[in-house]
């Protein structure tokens, strides 16, 4: 039997990983973490606090809370904040997993006396000889590997994914087989901190978002964007086109955020590149060596790409073998087959 801290989100699939654990013989102690919230913003916390407690009072276990607010507002938020105003669209969450629920939690949790921690992520863990795997989950609609591509050795020696193993709907059923008070919560969307406000309120909080020009790949000006701060590329909305380029859908293929001017192009193969450098770096085990074949995703739920690691030193690239969207800021997460073996992210 194992003490185990397993993070409360207040939704089903941390609930039913308190539930399985505790099935399974081990000390659960259910934690609720406080992460940052705007004053200007409505966020559902307090209820996702009390459908936590419900949780732990329906499994009869204990109730903890830790206040992450500052480190997740310094660690995760004004990075984000960093990012956008660079003009690069960032992935928060891969960076909230490991500074705050493996980082800053993980280490609350081991000093007062955790063997182990456990989520809800849908996720698995390999172990062979001491060594450790990141795999995908069961459920490859629901699978989180690209967003724990962060995690080391000692994390996963010290994590345990419960509903990695299960289908949704096998969660689902076990909710109710549990008696919990979460059974049919929707999932939540997006970050806590954003709640009810658009991207665009939030960010114009921060950082200068302003309408600006649309322009064709031939320079000329064929409309007008929301603020080159709130598009991607690869994405066809965000601006307004006039005249004939109206007819027909097109894509951002290039964003200059000192200009606040965006082009787009009414093929979407021109925002596909075939060669990306990667930034903070990442590897779950072993580094990766120069000419290796790996597989790749550049976006959540993505179908992975076939790559090639081009250089190994403090500038890592990746190839691609047919020209692949991979917007800047977002995490290009390398995997083999089943196994996530890390990444980075995309460099502008």
């Amino acid at each position: 039997m194992q003490k185990v801290f397993v993070g409360l989100s207040g939704g089903v699939d941390s609930a039913v990983s308190a539930g399985l654990l505790k099935a399974q013989g081990h000390n659960v102690i259910g934690v609720f973490i406080r992460i940052y919230r705007p004053e200007f913003i409505e966020c559902t916390w307090r209820q996702d606090r009390l459908d936590a407690m419900r949780v732990c009072a329906a499994l009869s276990i204990p109730f903890r809370e830790i206040d992450l607010s500052e480190e997740y507002k310094r660690g995760v938020v004004d990075g984000m904040l960093a990012d956008y105003a660079a003009g690069v669209t960032p992935n928060p969450d891969a960076l909230c997993n490991r500074v705050i629920k493996f980082g800053a939690f993980l280490s609350w949790a081991l000093q007062n006396g955790a063997d182990k921690i456990a989520t809800g992520h849908y996720s698995q863990i390999g172990e062979h000889d001491g060594s450790f795997k990141l795999l995908r989950s069961t459920d490859k609609n629901k699978d989180q590997s690209y967003f724990l591509f962060r995690l080391t050795q000692d994390d996963l020696r010290h994590t345990l994914f419960p509903v990695g193993g299960l289908l949704k709907s096998e969660v689902r059923q076990m909710a109710v087989r549990f008696d919990l008070p979460v059974a049919t919560k929707r999932d939540s969307q997006g970050l806590c901190f954003i709640g009810d406000v658009s991207m665009k309120d939030f960010l114009a909080r921060y950082i200068p978002v302003t309408p600006g020009p649309v322009l064709n790949t031939r320079g000329q000006r064929i409309g007008e964007h929301h603020g080159a701060v709130l598009v991607t590329i690869g994405q066809r909305h965000g601006f307004m086109l006039t005249g004939n380029e109206a007819r027909k859908p097109h894509y951002v293929v290039s964003i200059a955020a000192d200009r606040n001017e965006i082009v787009v192009s009414p093929n979407r193969k021109d925002a596909a590149v075939m060669e990306v450098a990667l930034r903070d770096l990442s590897w779950v085990s072993e580094l990766p060596l120069e000419g290796d074949r790996i597989e790749v995703q550049a976006r959540y739920r993505e179908q992975t790409v076939n790559a090639t690691i081009m250089r190994i030193d403090d500038d890592i690239r990746v190839r691609f073998d047919e020209p692949h969207i991979a917007p800047p800021g977002q995490s290009l997460v390398v995997y083999k087959s089943e196994e996530c073996i890390g990444g980075g992210v995309i460099r502008k």
